[in-house]
Order: C-alpha cells, then structure tokens, then sequence
C-alpha cells in the first residue's frame, strides 16, 4: 500500500502517472483531430448504404405548451411526406393546405397540448421509405417568435421581449442583432440552445450596449448573466464560433429576467450517449444527502462525516473544488462507488480517491485504498482513423463506477473532484455520489450497426429503422454491467409492425457486445409502431428486465475526417416498413426450421439468395452473428448464383448442446436504382403540363381571333381576357419548363448506382443436440 503523509499534496490534484496518461490522452486526440480535419480536403466520402429517409430541419424548432405553430421540414430521400409524428403523444401535426384543399408540401400545423410536458421531444416524418430519421423539437413555457430575416446589422436588430423565447438560425460569416429594454439592477440572463437541441452551431453570446460596444461575453456554450447598469435598451449578439452559419446552425434564444438570488436553469438538452447507464434502478429523485459546501482544497475544509450506505449531491464549485467525506467501516466490506456528473450533461471528469485515514496522537496518515475514475466503454471505440475499426458511439463515460474493498477497521475518507474543474467556476456542475452494497444490475445501449464496408471508409450515418422488404437490420447491442453483474442478458424489441419480426442474439454471459436483428418479411406492408427494448437477465435468482436505450447520430456525417460526429439518445425507437421497395438481396437459409446437429458434428447449412438488382463483382464473404458460432470461418457465395452452402463444424466451434440463433454478414455493391416510378410520376407530370401548355396557347389564339370581330364596346373587355390568357399561357410554358426539369433530375437520380452496403441474412436457428451414450 501507498502511504501519503497529511502534509503532502492534496489527493485532489491526482500527481500521478494515471492523471499524466489520461491528460496526455485527452492532448493525443485533440491533436490528431486537428490533423484528420486539415487533411479532409484531399478525401472524398464513399457512397455507403442505401438511402434512407432524414429529418434535417424543422422551422421553428419547437413552441410554447398550449399553443400551435406552423412548422417546415426539410431533409433527404422526403418523397411523399405523409405524416409529422412526434414522441410525445401531446404533440399532434396536420398539413397545411392551400385554399384549394391540397397538403402543402413539407409544411405542417403543429397543435402542442396543455399538459404536454416542457422539454425535448423527438420529431420525425414518414415517408416512402418508411419513418425518417429524428430532429429535436423543444417544448418550452415562454412566450416564442421566429427570428425576422436580415437582422445582421445593430441597425435592423430584432426586438425581443424579456421572458420570450426567439427561434432562429445563424447566418454564415455574420451576427444576428437583437435589442431588449431593461431597468437599472434588473438581471437579465440570455442562453442559446445549439449544441443541445441538434444544431451544428457553437454558439457565442454577446450582451452589448446600445451603441454596439461589447459589456460581456460568452464564448464556452454558456448563458450570459447580465444586470442592467442604467435604464435603457441593450443588445444581444448571436453567432458561430468560427462564423460558420446556415438552415443546420439554428438556435433557440432565451431571455429571462431573474431575482438576484434565484438560481439559473439552463434549457433543455439531449442525452450523450453515456448517459446510458444512469440513472441506477430504484434510485430516488432527490439524493438523501447535500455536500456541504466548503468549497476549497483538501487543506482547506474538514471531511464531511457520513454513514454508509450514502446518497449525496453536490457540486464541484468553485473552480478547484474538492469535497471529501469520512466513514467507518469493517474489514470484509465491499462498496460500490458511483459518481454521475458528465452522466447529468456536465463536461466534468470525476476522480475518487479512497484512503485509510490512521490518527496517532496529532498526526494523520492516509493510506491508499483505492482510486477509480472512468467508466470504460464496453466496446472499442472508433479511432477516427484512416478506416473504419469500431462504432462511432460511446456508451462510456468519464464518471465513476468501482469497487472499494475494506482490508481492515477503520476511518476512510473519499476524495471526490473534478479533473477538468482547476480553473472553471460554474455552480452548475454537479454530482451524485452514491455508495452502496452491491446491487448487480446492468444497462443496454443499442444503434444501427456500422461496419468496415470498404477500406477507407469513414461514415457515421443516422439509420432510421425504415425497412425494405425482404430486409434484415443489424442493432449493436452494448451493456454496462453494474456492480458485478456478469450474467447473460437475452434480447427483444416488442411492439413491430405487421410483418416484421425482431430477434435477440445474447450477449453472453461476461461479454459485453450482442446483436439484434429487424427482418422484414419481402410481403411486409407499409406500416410504423413505437417499438420497445428490452433486456432480460436472471440476477441472483430472479428475473430482471430493463428498457434500453435507442442511439443515433444527431447528423449523417458522409465522412468523420471532415466533420466531427455527433450520437446521441433518442426518447424512443420507431420501427417502420416502406412498403414501396425490397432489398437488393436478401439471404435465407433454405428452409424456416431449426437445424440440427448432433455436438461435435458438422452440419451442411443450404442458403437460398434473392437478388433484385445488379451486383458488383460475383462474390460476397459472409462472416457469422451469434455467441457461439462467431469462430465460423468466413466463406464466400456467388451472387450470380440462387443457392450456396456452408459447412458449420461443431467440434472446432467447441458449441454446447443447446438451441443457438445465428446470422451470416457481409457487403456487397448493389447498382441500386433511386425511386425508378419517380420517372414515370415525373413524365405523367411532364405531360400534364405540356397538355396545359398547349391549352393555354389555343385559347390565346382563340382570343386573337376573337379580338378581330368584336365591337367597340367589348373590346376592352377582350383584350383584358387575352391579357389574362397570354399570362396564364407563360405560367404554363414555365411549368412545362419545370417539369421537364423534375423528369430529368427523376432519370438522373434513378440510373443505376453503386452503394456498398451491409446485408445481412435472415436469423438462422440451430439446435445443437448432446451425444446420446451407447446403450451397452
């Protein structure tokens, strides 16, 4: 054991190698960014995976409880917007129409309830494809306006109430001006959601006088806390860290007026994906205890005494914070430390320290008992390197979860601080410290899986649930395992649409990783739901089921050397089927059954290949989903061909008896053809207007001959009418141009294209029969 003397360096600042390497860590990356980022101009993103329906932007993003706000939406592969669904069932949408009762495209009318809870909510459309991917669509309590075009100068500075909330978007190498009245000592705090509702912006927030002239300044993310000097009218500055702008770097402004001891909230925000392992099951709203706030170093305040087991919150405030708390315990106790901080949406890095603490006389020695610090991924992380070498999520974290085992009686004394807080003083990083008896439990996080499709390959796309026909839809599964728990945990998705069926490989038991799959039947009809993830463990003894949480990128980002990506969670997990097209190939095994081999035996799997397009060379290498049977060498089928075959050797794979759910995987390059009826629609269109067109021009001609054998008293009134006709005539030349315009970017858009993209075979089940002993 380590011995540390009471007078040397406060635990706090951590001087070891373990701070060195995590620092040197933090340095690595940052750099090697910066590197990947200056070199994006000399790659070009792969064409990977098939199309698939995205929300981009939704303008305004979000409305006032109680009210209703006319929205538009924009985003890729939107043909025939059906419907705007929102997560929350108090949020309700119905197209706008024009005065001849047709749907306006991409715009709707959105009725929030009364008792629709303020916060985050996910939006998302349904399209041909089937259900698009989501966008943030914040409810809040103020009064909301849409930015006015052109406020760029202090000269047309948009005005805006106190306690209003305005929804805007930044322009590119530009500020957006807003001016407000406040009194003398009124406090005013102003806040820009970006980051936190989906936008690409990073926001910088400016509070200025009436001339212009800056008073403060906010550059990190956070809110202005501003108090009037004098009566008068103040300005707010709203633009880009590095001035980039345009519809995907949206805001939402807030300005509110606070007494002078209330303490600021900020608006609401998305969840990283770390946080989801938090909150544990069973914990309460409100933390039993409150950190008494000293504040200071460790020489500076007296630990806090308390009881184990202990449920404190607090805050690593003010700047180089660090609160310890004392107890006693006995040899043999094991405790569970928890820290949740970055968990909550705080860009903290929580470090603990335990240590004995042995008194003699005056003096104190601290022993080291333990130090624990992040929570590691349960999966390697992608390195953003040269080619793709894991997901592009982390459902790691850098707060706390360890054990602490006690060697002998005593006092202890926890040391708990912020690695990143030396020099930042903000009241709002808080932490939950709960320590505990072992409570086994565990957490699942799942996303469309991404994988190495080509050498090179870069992408960190958001894959909506939107299944083709004849489609299978892998789902990485990744748990974190809490307090010891190292059980297998068996998985499900509830709640499908007609014709799709969801399959659950296990994660087995001390692996962290598993698989599920989404198959569509090739007859599947159209059709959504709001599916459920669970997960299903025995821990000691009983059954135990948690909800998981869904992940997606918050952009698609084509190439992660050229823009950062950026996953998060979603508040549920929509499951549709587009009931327009199928997959390129779908693979099967040649009969729905389970297959079975006797252990240590080899069975011959037949497979059976549905191709509905053109393929890119003739082979595809397949390798195997499923606990148990990953070791199956990889092998290759003929893509000309309607059959294959492989061998799956038991005795090599070392499989217990038992009943197993397997899938083959690969990639292959599809010349998949983009929306191909768009053309026929778009010649149908196309025709319509040229039969217009043509109308138009005879009834100018009509008119002309018309005008030679009126009266004097109606020709007025006819050269009005072919006045009328010759403009009606232009508005139809135009739409014949358009049109002609639509057919060919249709033809375009539908030639045949290569896309890499992952297939997947439908679930394949094997039952793995024991040796039946000889009857002597």
């Amino acid at each position: 054991m380590n011995v540390r003397d009471r007078n040397a360096a406060p635990p706090a600042a951590h001087s070891g190698k373990p701070l060195l390497r995590r620092y040197c860590k933090k340095r690595i990356a940052v750099a090697a960014l910066i590197c990947l980022v200056a070199s994006a101009s000399q790659l070009h993103a792969q064409s990977v995976c098939l199309p698939a329906p995205r929300l981009l932007t939704i303008t305004p993003m979000g409305g006032q409880v109680g009210t209703t706000v006319e929205v538009t939406i924009a985003g890729d592969n939107f043909e025939d917007v059906e419907e705007l669904i929102f997560s929350h069932p108090g949020i309700t949408a119905v197209p706008v129409r024009n005065d001849a009762g047709v749907p306006v495209a991409n715009r709707f009318t959105v009725n929030i309830a009364a008792d629709c809870p303020a916060g985050i909510h996910e939006a998302r459309t349904m399209t041909r494809l089937g259900v698009s991917s989501s966008r943030v669509f914040s409810v809040g309590t103020l009064p909301e306006v849409v930015q006015t075009a052109g406020n760029t100068s202090l000269e047309k500075a948009m005005t805006l109430t106190v306690n209003s909330l305005c929804n805007g978007a930044v322009t590119k190498q530009a500020v957006d001006y807003y001016s407000f009245e406040a009194q003398k000592d009124q406090r005013v705090v102003v806040d820009c959601a970006a980051r936190g509702v989906d936008s690409k912006m990073y926001p910088v927030l400016v509070v200025a006088d009436e001339k212009g002239n800056d008073l403060q300044v906010e550059r990190r993310g956070g809110a202005v806390d501003f108090t009037a000097p004098a009566d008068g009218t103040y300005v707010v500055k709203v633009h880009d860290l590095t001035f980039d702008g345009g519809p995907y770097h949206f805001y939402r402004l807030v300005l509110q007026s606070l007494e002078a001891d209330q303490r600021i909230v900020r608006q609401p925000s998305t969840r990283s994906v770390s946080a989801c392992s938090w909150p544990p099951e069973g914990l309460a709203a409100v933390a039993a205890t409150t950190e008494a706030e000293a504040g200071g170093t460790a020489e500076e305040q007296a630990p806090q005494q308390v009881t184990l087991p202990c449920d404190i919150s607090g805050r690593f405030y003010p700047a180089a914070d660090v609160d310890q708390f004392e107890f006693a315990a006995k040899k043999g106790d094991v405790w569970w430390v928890e820290v949740a901080s970055e968990r909550l949406g705080r860009p903290t890095d929580p470090a603990v320290l335990v240590q004995q603490v042995i008194r003699e006389g005056e003096q104190e020695k601290l022993v080291d008992v333990v130090e624990l610090s992040d929570i590691d991924s349960p999966v390697k992380v992608s390195s953003n390197g040269y080619s793709y070498d894991g997901p592009p999520y982390n459902a790691g974290s850098p707060d706390v979860l360890g054990k602490v085992e006690i060697k002998e009686d005593g006092v202890y004394r926890l040391t708990l601080s912020d690695l990143l807080g030396g020099t930042r003083t903000d009241p709002d990083n808080i932490y939950r410290l709960i320590v505990r008896k072992a409570a086994p439990d565990f957490a699942i996080a799942a996303w469309a899986l991404h994988m190495n499709l080509r050498n090179g390959d870069r992408n960190a796309l958001s894959k909506p649930a939107a299944l083709r026909g004849g489609a299978t839809m892998p789902m990485e599964v990744v748990v974190i395992r809490r307090d010891g728990f190292d059980g297998a945990i068996d998985l499900q998705l509830e709640g499908l649409p007609e014709g799709v069926t969801a399959t659950g490989l296990t994660i087995p038991a001390g692996k962290s990783r598993g698989i599920l799959l989404l198959t569509a039947a090739e007859n599947a009809p159209r059709g959504l739901t709001q599916a459920r993830f669970i997960g299903r463990a025995d821990i000691n003894g009983q059954p135990v089921v948690r909800t998981g949480s869904m992940a997606s990128m918050a952009w698609p980002v084509p190439n992660a050397w050229s823009e950062i990506p950026a996953p998060r969670l979603l508040a549920d997990f929509p499951v549709s089927v587009c009931g327009s097209e199928k997959t390129p190939l779908t693979i099967a095994a040649a009969e729905d059954k389970a297959w079975e081999v006797t252990a240590g035996q080899s069975l011959t799997l037949p497979l059976h290949l549905t191709r509905r397009c053109e393929f890119s060379g003739k082979n595809m290498k397949l390798s195997t989903f499923g606990a148990g049977f990953e070791g199956h060498p990889a092998f290759e089928v003929n893509l000309d061909a309607e059959t294959a075959e492989t061998v799956v050797d038991t005795a090599k794979l070392k499989v217990a008896p038992g009943d197993y759910t397997i899938a083959f995987y690969g990639s292959a390059v599809a010349k998949y053809q983009y929306f191909p009826e768009g053309v026929e629609i778009a010649q149908q269109a196309l025709n319509q207007a040229k039969k217009a067109a043509d109308e138009a021009a005879a009834e100018v001609n009509r008119l002309a001959e018309v005008a030679k054998t009126v009266s004097e008293e109606q020709r007025t009134a006819t050269a009005q009418a072919a006045a009328d006709a010759v403009a009606q005539q232009k508005q139809a030349e135009a739409a014949v141009k358009a049109a002609e315009s639509a057919l060919k970017a249709a033809e375009n858009r539908s030639k045949p294209t290569d896309i890499v993209d992952i297939v997947v075979s439908s679930p394949i089940r094997i039952r793995v029969n024991p040796v039946q002993e000889s009857t002597p």
